[in-house]
């Protein structure tokens, strides 16, 4: 198991681990995959619940999946298939995907998820003003981060490749079973990354919800969302990772059936002549986003929504994410980790936040 994967597994397993208040050693987690048993009381008394997790690598990350129940067993492994079955739907490396055959071909038919998820990107689109676009694929590409193969691209090549991102040419025509893509400019990509594990994170609550499960906690990849409350009737504490601090918090989050999404430039990276990339690209001018953050998680009831947010609030930058959320406060809140060291943290987080450094709270 390579480095990369190695410290994903530490990353993600430590978030989880920490929403449920389970302290073990690192040693301990890595050998198994089991699942644990905390003892939790509620008004006193003695409760013992038994916690089933499951660990799963999909969709290039490390993925950790709790579920609390009678049928929580049979409930992991629906959620387990639901993820596989999303990822083979979605993938833009996999050549039997819908999405690489529509990237292939220009056009294609596709499912209801992945019409669903397509839909909702171009939604994202809309409300962003285009700072979060699927069709930017293009430009992954030339910076070679879907196959780990980087670099940096010449200017004359970014410029052709910008003539391609457009997500108003991304044409979706719902028939009755299938619906039909359509790509329309020559040369054309599109990669759902940055919301098919919100819509995955969705899809398992709503797999634990129809077998009856209504305390949980999934982690993928670093994407954690909830349903309900602890068994204890206490509130999942989710941990915010500090991008300058590797296996530090910027914080801990209080929360309730929500999901809690982060983006930032410490998560996938690489540098060359003393510069580093990272893989949040600018759809408007193709080179990896700049604008004075290191991270932006935010909260959400969606994890579609937090998840294509998180991505395009950071490539807005502060100040217009700040006035981004000003007018969609009721959907979303965030917090913001900025280049200088500031935290900025919605007003909607104030009581549900907490944090050993200096933060600053953002009024409506």
């Amino acid at each position: 198991m390579n480095n990369r994967i190695m410290n994903k597994i530490r990353r993600y397993r430590d978030i989880i681990l920490y929403s449920l208040g389970i302290v073990m050693s690192l040693s301990l987690v890595l050998t198994g995959c089991a699942g644990s048993s905390p003892e939790l009381s509620t008004g006193g008394q003695d409760l013992k619940t038994e916690a089933q997790t499951i660990d799963v690598f999909a969709m290039d990350t490390y993925m950790t999946l709790t579920a609390y129940g009678d049928e929580d067993h049979k409930a992991l492994n629906a959620a387990s298939d639901e993820i596989s079955r999303i990822e083979k739907l979605v993938s833009a490396t996999d050549e039997n995907s819908e999405i690489f055959q529509i990237n292939t071909e220009g056009k294609g038919s596709v499912s209801e998820d992945t019409a669903q998820m397509i839909q909702s990107a171009l939604d994202v689109n809309e409300m962003t003003a285009g700072t979060f676009d699927i069709t930017v694929y293009p430009l992954v590409e030339a910076w070679g981060f879907p196959d780990d193969h980087y670099q940096v691209p010449g200017k004359k090549k970014i410029n052709r490749l910008l003539k391609l991102v457009d997500s108003s040419k991304v044409k979706l025509d719902r028939e009755k079973d299938l619906t039909a893509v359509t790509l329309e400019k020559k040369g054309m990509k599109i990669d759902l990354g940055g919301i098919a594990k919100g819509y995955t994170s969705d899809r398992i609550m709503q797999v634990f919800q129809e077998q009856g499960v209504s305390q949980a906690v999934v982690s993928l990849g670093g994407n954690v969302q909830t349903i309900g409350r602890k068994p204890d009737g206490s509130l999942w504490k989710i941990g915010i990772e500090d991008p300058m601090d590797e296996g530090g918090y910027l914080g801990t989050l209080e929360v309730e059936t929500a999901a809690v999404i982060t983006s930032g430039n410490y998560q996938r990276y690489f540098e060359k002549d003393g510069k580093r990339y990272h893989h949040i690209i600018d759809p408007f001018t193709g080179y990896p986003a700049e604008t004075g953050l290191n991270s932006v998680t935010v909260v959400s009831e969606s994890g579609t929504l937090a998840d294509g947010l998180s991505t395009a609030l950071f490539t807005m930058g502060p100040e217009k994410a700040i006035v981004f959320w000003r007018e969609h406060e009721e959907v979303f809140d965030m917090i913001l980790c900025l280049e200088d060291g500031r935290i900025l943290v919605s007003q909607g987080l104030a009581d549900s936040f907490t944090s050993d450094h200096d933060w600053e709270l953002l009024e409506r």
